[in-house]
């Protein structure tokens, strides 16, 4: 039984639960993102692919025995929020906005982002930074 963290939606995993992961993740077959659900003995339609992915994901962070953590995002999101899903300082934020880095738009006098353009900037910003990482890892001393 997976423990829920109270007033949170992180779910910590039991050496039991990750074990379980581990099993269930070693017996599953096909290509990645395919999985199928099976309701009174009987299957049902496969889930989509791009859930499946995450179930997947999940179960390979519980395998790992690690804390896995759920949550949303608005479609628009504050400054503030933003500069956090990035891990970066508001004012850092906001001069990526005004160098037109990164989209934005005003309500009343309130800068506001939209969470798919943070999120696409967050893979962008880890994309760069694993090939920094390589370029560094790849440099003969």
């Amino acid at each position: 039984m997976v423990t829920k963290v109270p007033d949170s939606s992180r779910l910590m995993t039991t050496q039991r639960e990750a074990k379980l992961a581990g099993q269930i993740l070693a017996g599953l077959e096909g290509p990645e993102g395919v999985l199928t659900v099976e309701r009174h003995g009987e299957r049902v339609e496969p889930l989509p692919p791009e859930l499946g992915q995450i179930l997947q994901e999940v179960l390979r962070m519980m395998a790992r025995g690690g804390t896995v953590t759920i949550g949303t995002l608005p479609k628009e999101l504050t400054t503030t929020t933003a500069a956090a899903v990035l891990s970066i300082s508001r004012p850092t934020l906001m001069g990526m906005i005004k160098e037109g880095r990164l989209p934005a738009h005003k309500v009343g006098s309130h800068t506001r982002l939209y969470a798919d353009d943070v999120l696409a900037e967050r893979s962008a910003r880890r994309e760069r930074e694993r090939a920094a990482f390589a370029e560094l890892r790849d440099i003969d001393y």
